[in-house]
């Protein structure tokens, strides 16, 4: 049985990941329009990703006999100029997500919640694997600067990423 503390924490977090779905649709909505489609597709991925994390969450309060209590997802921005200014708000985005994981991990901590304390551990290693991904295209975007040969060559490689489902799920089913 989940404290109450920790059972709003992460409904909180549900929520927080749906958002982060939401954002990354939009971005590849985004992309789409701009007929940069390698671009939309590593932000549709992104956005499978997150579904799946809120997923992996609700997953975990359901195995605790605590209650999912899904909220109403706050509206995001639907424009982005550069695939550089995408990525940038990607890092920002996934630092704040960090920072909240942190934050419930600390909670669990002072809780005493050791299952939730274990269970966050595969989130915290995702979340440095989500911002040095970010930073990685960071620096690509950064190094091609404006050069249309290398943006259509870096749009063809993500193309090529697809989504597999995260290792949480995969042993829930």
């Amino acid at each position: 049985m989940l404290k109450k503390s920790v059972e709003d924490a992460i409904n909180a977090q549900v929520n927080a990941e749906l958002w982060s779905a939401y954002l990354y649709l939009s971005m590849s909505m985004n992309f789409a329009a701009q007929g940069r489609n390698g671009i939309a597709n590593w932000f549709k991925v992104q956005f499978q990703e997150e579904q799946a994390h809120a997923e992996i969450f609700m997953n975990y309060l359901n195995s605790r006999g605590a209650r999912v209590v899904l909220q109403p997802i706050d509206a995001v921005e639907i424009e982005w100029a550069t695939p550089l200014d995408a990525f940038k708000a990607t890092l920002a985005h996934e630092q704040k997500v960090t920072a909240l994981i942190n934050d419930i991990y600390a909670l669990a901590e002072s809780e005493k919640d050791y299952a939730t304390r274990e269970m966050l551990n595969w989130f915290i290693s995702e979340q440095v694997e989500e911002e040095e991904s970010a930073q990685e295209l960071i620096d690509k975007f950064t190094l091609i600067g404006d050069n249309g040969m290398g943006i259509y060559m870096l749009d063809q490689e993500l193309a090529a990423r697809t989504y597999t489902a995260p290792s949480p799920l995969a042993t829930a089913e």
